[in-house]
C-alpha cells in the first residue's frame, strides 16, 4: 500500500470517529437540557456535563490529527 493511500485510510477513519462523537455529543447535550428544563439535576446531570467537556476535548484532539494528516498529504 503506498503512503498516501495509508494517510487517506486513517483520514477516513478519524472522519468517521468525529462524526461518530458529534452525534453523541448531540444527543448528550439534548439529554442534558431534558433534565434540566425538569428540575432533575442530580449525579446524572453532572456526569453528563462533565462528559459533555471530555468529549469536546476528544473532538478537538480528532480535528488536530485530521488537520495534520491533511497537511502531511499536502507534503507528498
Amino acid at each position: 500500500m503506498a503512503k498516501i493511500d495509508e494517510i487517506k485510510e486513517i483520514l477516513n477513519t478519524l472522519r468517521i470517529a468525529m462524526s461518530i462523537a458529534f452525534g453523541i455529543l448531540v444527543v448528550l447535550v439534548g439529554s442534558i437540557i431534558k433534565r434540566y428544563d425538569s428540575s432533575n439535576i442530580d449525579a446524572i446531570f453532572w456526569i453528563g456535563v462533565a462528559f459533555t467537556f471530555v468529549l469536546l476535548i476528544f473532538i478537538t484532539i480528532i480535528v488536530t490529527k485530521i488537520s495534520n494528516k491533511t497537511k502531511e498529504i499536502k507534503d507528498l
